[in-house]
């Protein structure tokens, strides 16, 4: 037997993407009825399958949903993050985003949940543990999974390896308890990045980590991107001289050395030349510690492993040591595939910022309260690609300074983002007075290098 439901929004995911987007259209359209969907027992997406210790990469202060604070605006005072924004725990994000379930969405009457239920398409769910369908008669689905967030717990190897091998996903880590050799860490991003961070963190020695990576990354300075006015410097200035860094630059990998020489960008090993950007953020602490681990094997990607032999797909090998493996290779987005926002009956939210998608799903919800018309919805929420390779870094910096400009346009869009605390800089940088000089001239420099930015992005592309 099939229930039948009926609503204006079919949400499908409740991840922090559809959290966000949901929290929004609360707020700004008040007549709206919503159901969500979700696969797990709670919300929260990806959080609820990710490793113990994971944490944000970004400041807690603008993560979670708009009408919500996650951090309080709380400094680390110890650690590898000390004297920067805290960054939450995922038992923290998972409690959090719970709450938000249960005290605002479930508690207005206009959200119905339904979780442990497997969206089949066309409207229909079927519960996970009971069978039963339901049909639900929408007036818009929104798609929250097209960003399909993979983890190391539940990702697939493109490798093969032998069943005597000691392999396990970061998620078990702290599982370990008869003490290896060593541990072999396969994957350069970062979960990558937050395995050699634990084992060191939890007395490892450096000498017994070995960090298998495919391709290195630029890397972004997690001091650049605090949304508080002490950083102003360091997070508005940074983004000026990163205009004036690309504005200046003769080719593609002049630019990237200059966003380097600026502060823009760090690397793991000033003699390689990065050829991979998938965001990441790290602190400067958090950089130092990783440089004591001197075994980088840099042979390409993994083809398999067994007791013996780490084999690479272009037939070079590396010896297993007896270590623990470590898989990190999962990439954190499968489909990368860019669709229209706005299409017909359905709402797929994407990243219309670079590296934010929870401000992202907030913007597109506000747009879908306010904004009339598919094309015109469509022209405000244009799609900034997920970074890759170096290339996509140019095309996501181009597309993430034409939104900008496009919303710029609308007062009350401006409006809104001066009050968005996922937003994280347009208050910032709107409090700026004028005697305040030395903020006056970064916020000039800023101005005088965005188009000139711009324009060489383009003739890069």
């Amino acid at each position: 037997m099939t229930n039948t439901l009926k609503t204006d929004y079919l949400v499908v995911g409740s991840g922090a993407v559809g959290m966000a987007f949901v929290d929004t259209l609360l707020d700004e359209k008040p007549d709206a009825d919503i159901i969500m969907v979700d696969r797990f027992a709670k919300p929260g997406g990806h959080w609820n399958s990710a490793y113990p210790f994971v944490t944000l990469h970004q400041p807690s202060a603008f993560y979670g949903v708009n009408s919500r604070e996650l951090s309080q605006g709380l400094t680390d005072e110890t650690g590898l993050n000390k004297g920067l924004g805290d960054l939450a725990t995922g038992a923290e994000i998972l409690a959090y985003f719970d709450s938000v379930m249960r005290q605002k969405f479930l508690a207005s009457g206009r959200v119905r949940f339904f979780p442990l239920s497997d969206y089949q398409g066309d409207g229909v769910f079927q519960h996970s543990l009971t069978g039963a369908k339901t049909d639900v008669a929408a007036a818009k689905i929104v798609d929250c999974t097209h960003l399909d967030t993979t983890v190391p717990s539940t990702h697939t190897p493109n490798f093969t390896v032998a069943d005597d091998v000691r392999f396990m996903p970061l998620n078990n880590l702290p599982l370990v308890k008869d003490a290896p050799s060593g541990f072999t860490v396969v994957g350069g991003g970062k979960t990558g990045i937050d395995a050699i961070l634990w084992l060191l963190e939890n007395a490892v020695p450096a000498k017994n980590i070995r960090w298998i990576k495919s391709r290195d990354a630029w890397l972004i300075n997690r001091k650049n991107t605090q949304p508080f006015p002490e950083f102003f410097e360091d997070s508005i200035g940074n983004q000026a001289s990163m205009f004036e860094a690309i504005a200046g630059a003769n080719s593609k990998a002049d630019m990237f050395d200059r966003l380097e020489d600026c502060g823009y960008f760090l690397r793991l090993d000033t003699t390689v030349r990065p050829t991979m950007f998938h965001g990441a953020t790290i602190s400067e602490p958090e950089l130092a510690v990783l440089r004591t681990v001197k075994d980088v094997v840099r042979k390409g990607r993994v083809a398999s492993i067994d007791a013996n032999t780490i084999t690479f797909t272009n037939g070079r090998t590396e010896p297993t040591l007896g270590h623990v493996i470590v898989d990190c290779s999962a990439s954190a987005i499968k489909d990368n595939v860019i669709k229209p926002v706005f299409q017909d009956n359905v709402i797929t939210p994407q990243t219309v910022r670079s590296y934010q998608p929870v401000f992202s799903g907030a913007m597109i919800a506000w747009v879908e309260a306010h904004v009339d018309g598919e094309a015109s919805k469509n022209a405000m929420t244009g799609v900034v690609p997920l970074p890759d390779d170096l290339d996509a870094f140019v095309r996501m910096t181009a597309a993430n300074m034409m939104n900008q400009a496009l919303w710029g346009q609308n007062k009350a869009l401006r409006n809104w983002m001066r009050n968005s605390r996922l937003d994280g800089f347009s208050k910032l940088v709107s409090g700026v007075s004028e005697d305040e000089t030395e903020k006056v001239d970064i916020l000039k420099r800023l101005r005088a290098a965005a188009m000139p930015a711009m324009a060489k992005l383009q003739s890069f592309m």
